[in-house]
């Protein structure tokens, strides 16, 4: 399947299942997020949409197969790989579905790249709300910091061993896939030394989880003015509130929120479905 590589020198990696108009996804897990995450969710989009549409998931730099050097998180970055990934397979504008922090990316998208977008559905979307709070976010990160500073970066390297995603072990920390698959990279993370690595790790927690920011990459007005269709499919966790889904739903001028119980088991083949012709009806000159 195919890689791209940045101008950063970070590998992108992306695979294409079926054929018709492109769905970028974009997928959830924070850091982690990976186009194994789909496997997790109540419906594969991969595996339900690809005889409709030729589908593009895609690792997200720090990911999956995906590579990328020691920087602090950006969504402007993230923003120009998920660029990257339709220029590269020439496509002027597609379809997205994001899922948790791939709804932020998505809104991301149809912010500073609207004409490269035409229409979203948001799955799960991440953000903040009166029924969580920036500790929520900060948790698996204070785990992180912790290990570094306690044990030192040789601690993160055998976390990174053991198991190389953030989502499930916070201590690798944010760059533990390439710790794990490369390892003269643990050369360049301990070139940092011990704080220089904390320091790195404050700064990527903030760029992924902006201090009260409801929505993390885009803010109230920039949701106001997206014209784009928008299908929302609403958590209901910590991560992913309810009223954080109803919200963006509220400010988004052609948005439409399900309910909250959309994916349960005897609704599920029904949003499916809803979805499906959600995407259909908003593939350009259909």
């Amino acid at each position: 399947m195919p890689d791209l590589i940045r101008p950063d020198g970070a590998e992108i990696h992306y695979e294409i299942t079926g054929d018709g108009y492109p769905l970028l996804l974009l997928a959830p897990g924070g850091v982690s997020s990976e186009i194994a995450s789909w496997r997790g969710s109540a419906f594969n989009p991969i595996e339900v949409f690809s005889d409709d549409f030729m589908v593009i998931a895609m690792d997200q730099r720090h990911a999956g197969r995906s590579r990328a050097p020691l920087t602090a998180f950006s969504y402007q970055q993230m923003m120009g790989d998920q660029l990257a990934v339709l220029n590269d397979l020439r496509l002027a504008s597609a379809h997205v579905m994001g899922g948790c922090i791939g709804c932020a990316y998505a809104l991301n998208l149809m912010d500073e790249a609207p004409a490269r977008i035409t229409a979203a559905v948001l799955q799960d979307p991440v953000g903040l709300d009166d029924t969580n709070t920036m500790g929520t976010f900060y948790y698996m990160f204070n785990e992180t910091i912790r290990v570094a500073r306690a044990e030192g970066l040789d601690a993160v390297i055998a976390a990174a061993e053991q198991n190389p995603r953030f989502i499930d072990n916070a201590a690798a920390g944010p760059f533990g896939q390439r710790l794990r698959d490369q390892p003269g990279f643990a050369d360049a993370m301990k070139s940092l030394g011990r704080e220089g690595y904390i320091a790195l790790v404050i700064d990527f927690r903030d760029g992924i989880w902006p201090w009260q920011e409801p929505f993390f990459s885009v803010n109230a007005v920039a949701i106001e003015r997206m014209t784009h269709s928008m299908l929302i499919l609403p958590g209901s966790d910590a991560f992913h509130p309810t009223g954080v889904a109803q919200r963006v739903a509220e400010l988004a001028p052609a948005a439409r929120c399900l309910e909250v119980d959309c994916r349960a088991r005897g609704n599920l083949t029904e949003t499916v479905e809803a979805v499906r012709a959600f995407l259909l009806e908003h593939v350009p000159g259909s």
